[in-house]
Parts: structure tokens; C-alpha cells; sequence
């Protein structure tokens, strides 16, 4: 347990020096806080032989001194000393304190203002009221930083010739990847501190619901579907994070943003090989999913997503008016309808007007010439030679950087040369994203039953399927009982085809 911090007139009476302890692991790979829970133990031995009464405990568990990153509870601790709580400061060993000489000199100035004593476990009194002292600190820090920065470059040329390798670098399981190998292995539960097994995983080979889920995700954004759809279908599957919490935009977008899914290794976020883990989508896909999520005029927050077929897609013909139409429920009944903002033409049922431009296009796309619609691929785009040209392209901004780490070009001239090639490698992969984004029509386009395959989509498929065929144009109703002996107006009903010619006149 940690002792309660007690104020300094309580401690003085006692008549006994009053220290506090501070403890800290930059790395804790099991969770459990044992490397903190071992330092305590000896700073607090240290503190029984010497008869000091330990007031306070402070823990920084997995928290690099190094790293740059804010210790809460070494803060804590200095601002408890600046206020007399101890005199005292003990700690397993100099490195624990400090890596950095800015925290060092500031550390000092405060230990002479309060006139505290550090003491460690591992290199006895570190007397920073004298300059000996002072130095003897300011050297230990030099050679902890020392080491710190040479663990650093190990770990990072590791972790570079790894990604070169196109092994997996450790780290949380990438959603998609991880499958289980029947062997287990032991660990320490964080929560309870007891030794659990787990089950060892290849991060090599997918995980066949996730990856499917994401090779889905991938067709529907190339189908001009929305991202906030894949991310409905994940939650309606029950598909969660590698963590196990749900799957928002951000963690969606991440997901289909990752090289990983086309089998690319990366470091620091520059492509550096081909992976050895299973690909789930192909490099031309993955580069047109990345072309439409990175597109900055894409709209990312459209507000409410329509519920109705033809909402904010038909159009008021009203001259001067430029609205598309909304459903609004009005009358006794209280039923939807179409209608303009400004109230031009009324309302019109929404059962009626969406059936009736459904039956238009399933009519259409059920013709012999039904394929004429598709949107030919685009000509003269040859991928190979375009992935040849984007490889080619990172193989010259690696060699830039190669130059201008060994001196050989200044950073005007590596600037110049990565931002002509950045430009470069943008075009090819608009090219390449060209290439890959589906004709919304193609899964309607030559199946056996088109109604069938019709009522096979979502909502929001089959509103591009509208947007991409034809314009909806509904002019005045006419007023009374129609021909066919009904009161809907389908003569009001203008559509002009984007794509091929009007239906039969007997639909």
C-alpha cells in the first residue's frame, strides 16, 4: 500500500527525517508493475536501516524518462518538495530520476532552495549541495542519456530492418491479422496480477471474418459508398477492435487507410517492401481507397443520413429554384412525402414516386443492352507500368534521404527532390485510383433476376445507382382522378437518363 502523504508539522514531531520514494519502469511488458513493486521494496529497506520516516510513495509505471513524456507523479513530487514535505528523496538508482540534463539542473536548483538529500539504493548519496556532487550527477546523467540514445538507435535500426524484411514489428494486433496457433503462452493479467495463458498468434496470417470485413469495406467505399456505411455493417456484425471496443469512424478510416492490407511494409511511414503477411486486398485497391478517404473535398460530415430513396436526389423544377426534395409527413394521416422546400408542386407520396423510378431502373438495367450503360474503364491507363513508375518513384525518395543523411545534398536540395517526387507518386496513385473505382452499376448489370439482385442492396447503394443513371425531375401534379383511375400523377414525373435511353412506354 502506498503510505498517505501527512503533513510536515505531524512528521516533524515525530523527530524522525522524512523521505519520500520515488519509482519508475520505463517499459512494463506484463502489466503487473513488478519492476516498480521491486524498487519500492529496496528504497524502502533503504529508508528502515537509516530510520527515516517515509511520508509518500511515487510511481511512474511504464513511463520513459527519456521519451519526452510528461511524468505525472514525478511532477507531483517536486511540487510536494517545493512545499517541505521531505528532505529527503530516495530512489532505486540515478536513472530513475533523470535522463534529460534540463530535468537534472531544474531537480538541483530545487534540492538546494529546500535543502533535500538524494539517496539511492544502487549508488549511495548523491550530495547535490556541493559541486563534486553536482558533477558526479551530471555525469550519470550524461551516461544514462548516452545509453538511452544507444538503446534508442538499436531498437529503431531493429524495428527499420524488420519492416525491410516485411516482418511484423510488434505491437497491438492489427485488426485483420492474428490467427490463433494453437499454442498458448504465459503472461500476467493486469488487472488481477495473476499468470494467465493466452493464446500465441501468427500475425503473419488473417483472420478470415476480419479480413473478409475488410476486403468489404474496400468495395463498398470504390462503389461510392460512404464510410459511416462499413462502419454500420461492422456493428451490425459484431465486429469490434483488436482491444474489443467498437469501431468508430476514426478506427474505421485507420483501418482502411493501412499499407498492411495490401501487403506493404512500412517504417515511419514511408513504404519500404513487400510484407511476408497475407494480403487481403490488392495494391490497386488499397490506393484507390486511400485516393477517396484522402480526397479533401470529400464531404466528411453530411450530417443525417437519408432514409429515404429519393431524399435530397429529386429535383424541383421550379425555375429559379435549385432544392431537391425532402420527406416531410403532413395530413390527416400524417403520411411521408416528397417536397420542395419552398412548398413548389406540394407533396407526393413517397411509396408511389419510389416505386415507380425503381421500376424505371430495373427495367432498364433488364434490357439485352444493359451492359452499354457501364462506364468503360478508363483508356490508356496501363497499371503495371504505373506501379512500376510509383516504385520506382519511392526508390528515388529512399536514395534522397540516403544523400542527405550522409551529407552529400543540403536540405534545400532533399526538400526540392522529395516534393517533385511526392507530386509524382500523388499522380500515379490518382491514376491507379482511377483504375480501380467500381461502376456502381456492375452488380446489377447482367445478373439472371435484376429485381432480386435489386432488392439485394442497401439503401444507400441503390441511391447510387439513382444518382448515377438518371435525373428525377417532379413537376405540378395535375389536379383530380388520373386516366388509370388513380390520383398519383406519373406524367409529372420527368427523367432524364445520364446513361442510355427512357424505358419501354409499357413499364
Amino acid at each position: 500500500m502506498t503510505p498517505t502523504l501527512r503533513s510536515a508539522v505531524d512528521v516533524a514531531a515525530g523527530g524522525r527525517p522524512r523521505a519520500v520514494i520515488y519509482c519508475r519502469i520505463s517499459q512494463d511488458r506484463t502489466g503487473a508493475g513488478l519492476g516498480v513493486d521491486r524498487q519500492r521494496i529496496d528504497c524502502e529497506a533503504l529508508a528502515a536501516r537509516n530510520d527515516w520516516d517515509v511520508v509518500e510513495v511515487y510511481v511512474d509505471n511504464d513511463v520513459s524518462a527519456y521519451s519526452g513524456k510528461k511524468r505525472k507523479d514525478y511532477e507531483r513530487m517536486l511540487a510536494d518538495l517545493a512545499t517541505g514535505v521531505a528532505t529527503i528523496v530516495i530512489v532505486w538508482h540515478t536513472d530513475r530520476l533523470h535522463r534529460s540534463p534540463t530535468e537534472l539542473e531544474k531537480y538541483i536548483d530545487l534540492c538546494e532552495k529546500r535543502g533535500v538529500s538524494t539517496y539511492t539504493v544502487q549508488a549511495g548519496q548523491l550530495d547535490l549541495a556541493t559541486p563534486s556532487g553536482r558533477m558526479t550527477a551530471r555525469i550519470l546523467g550524461a551516461v544514462a542519456r548516452q545509453e538511452s540514445e544507444h538503446k534508442g538507435h538499436r531498437v529503431a535500426r531493429a524495428r527499420m530492418q524488420k519492416a525491410i524484411a516485411g516482418e511484423w514489428g510488434g505491437g497491438i494486433r492489427p485488426f485483420g491479422w492474428g490467427l490463433p496457433t494453437g499454442e498458448t503462452r504465459t503472461t500476467v493479467d493486469k488487472e488481477t496480477g495473476e499468470e494467465i495463458e493466452v493464446p500465441v498468434l501468427d500475425m503473419n496470417k488473417a483472420v478470415p471474418e476480419e479480413a473478409a470485413a475488410l476486403e468489404y469495406g474496400h468495395d463498398l467505399l470504390l462503389s461510392g459508398q460512404s464510410l459511416r456505411a462499413w462502419i454500420r455493417w461492422l456493428a451490425d456484425k459484431g465486429l469490434v477492435t483488436a482491444r474489443g471496443k467498437a469501431i468508430g469512424a476514426v478506427e474505421g478510416r485507420d483501418m482502411l487507410l493501412r499499407p498492411r492490407n495490401a501487403g506493404i511494409a512500412v517504417y515511419k511511414g514511408e513504404e519500404v517492401g513487400t510484407g511476408l503477411w497475407d494480403r487481403i486486398v490488392s495494391v490497386e485497391k488499397h490506393r484507390a481507397v486511400v485516393a477517396i478517404l484522402k480526397d479533401p473535398t470529400r464531404r466528411t460530415s453530411p450530417g443525417a443520413t437519408p432514409k429515404w430513396f429519393g431524399s435530397l436526389i429529386y429535383e424541383c423544377p421550379h425555375p429559379g429554384c435549385d432544392k431537391t426534395l425532402r420527406v416531410t409527413k403532413g395530413g390527416r394521416a400524417r403520411l411521408p412525402g416528397y417536397r420542395c422546400a419552398d412548398n413548389h408542386g406540394g407533396a407526393r407520396s413517397v411509396e408511389r414516386l419510389d416505386e415507380y423510378i425503381e421500376d424505371a431502373i430495373i427495367e432498364r438495367l433488364s434490357r439485352p443492352d444493359a451492359a452499354d450503360l457501364l462506364q468503360p474503364s478508363p483508356e490508356g491507363i496501363d497499371v503495371a507500368a504505373l506501379q512500376r513508375e510509383s516504385e520506382e518513384i519511392r526508390r528515388r525518395l529512399t536514395d534522397l534521404a540516403a544523400l542527405f543523411g550522409s551529407g552529400q545534398i543540403d536540405m534545400v536540395q532533399f526538400a526540392q527532390g522529395s516534393d517533385t517526387a511526392r507530386a509524382q507518386l500523388e499522380g500515379v496513385n490518382q491514376q491507379l485510383a482511377r483504375s480501380a473505382i467500381q461502376d456502381p452499376l456492375v452488380s446489377l448489370v447482367g445478373v439472371p433476376d435484376v429485381r432480386a439482385a435489386w432488392k439485394g442492396l442497401v439503401l444507400e447503394q441503390r441511391r447510387n445507382v439513382l444518382r448515377t443513371l438518371m435525373r428525377v425531375r417532379v413537376h405540378k401534379s395535375r389536379p383530380g382522378r388520373m386516366p388509370d383511375g388513380g390520383y398519383f400523377d406519373y406524367e409529372s414525373i420527368e427523367i432524364l437518363w445520364r446513361r442510355g435511353s427512357a424505358p419501354s412506354a409499357s413499364t
